[in-house]
């Protein structure tokens, strides 16, 4: 089982200036099959520069309707679904994503929705593909439909806390997890609306004790302010072993079933 990064930025800014991409991740060979993750601006450019073909996606998951997280959906669908020609694959996305709320989306076309199989996620709503569930995480963030996703195969546990920022109970939903993806913008004291600070995310490792827990999605000021001090620190107070992910890094998941 193979996870890569095809893009560690987050935010409008790391965004727009691609200090770091922001293609999303993929998870390959969890049950046979191959995911990608919050496929924003550049993930199929990324996915062809990295060795990755899209055309053997089989599971598209979208958080929400921000563009860094959402943006190239669309053509992964075309690539997944063989140029549109084929009713294949699965896309989970929140409510904003796949239906539109007043304010935001739909991120995804009526006629990208018309060859994959759609499922509309909400916090605590679990969806099946074979041998895999994914459940919906809650999360506090300006897309108030925004899910983070618990992907469980067999007794393997890979969760993700999409932007959000740190809650009481946001521990309780990515409890169990192996391994733990979260989406941290900044550094500092300083909170930031709808998003987690390093010290939010060094919380919430020391509750959920994963076995590896990654940062990603990093705002401009701590991709220019070392995050790999941050991540020695965090390993070294926690016990857990942190990385703060790079742009392209591909990790074997193998060793932690």
């Amino acid at each position: 089982m193979k996870l890569q990064f095809l893009g560690t930025g987050g935010g409008r800014f790391a965004t727009i200036s691609q200090k770091r991409m922001t293609g999303g991740f993929r998870i390959d060979g969890i049950d046979d099959k191959n995911i990608h993750v919050d496929p924003g601006p550049g993930a199929l450019v990324r996915s062809h520069q990295y060795g990755l073909n899209p055309r053997k996606i089989n599971l598209i998951l979208v958080s929400h309707s921000h563009t860094d997280h959402y943006n190239d959906a669309e053509v992964l669908i075309e690539a997944m679904t063989q140029g549109m020609t084929k009713r294949t694959g699965h896309v989970v996305g929140s409510e904003s994503v796949i239906n539109g709320t007043d304010e935001l989306g739909p991120s995804i076309s009526k006629y990208h929705q018309s060859k994959p199989k759609i499922s509309v996620l909400n916090p605590g709503d679990e969806v099946k593909d074979d041998n895999l569930i994914i459940r919906g995480t809650k999360t506090n963030h300006g897309d108030p439909t925004c899910v983070g996703f618990n992907i469980k195969y067999n007794d393997f546990c890979i969760s993700y806390t999409a932007d959000t920022e740190y809650f009481p109970e946001l521990a309780d939903e990515h409890k169990g997890a192996d391994v733990l993806i979260g989406n941290v913008i900044k550094e500092g004291e300083r909170k930031i609306k709808g998003h987690l600070r390093t010290d939010d995310f060094k919380q919430l490792i020391e509750e959920v004790q994963p076995k590896i827990a990654i940062m990603t999605h990093l705002g401009v000021n701590l991709i220019m302010n070392n995050p790999f001090q941050n991540t020695r620190v965090i390993t070294q107070e926690t016990g857990v072993r942190t990385i703060a992910a790079t742009d392209g890094l591909t990790m074997n998941l193998d060793q932690y079933l």
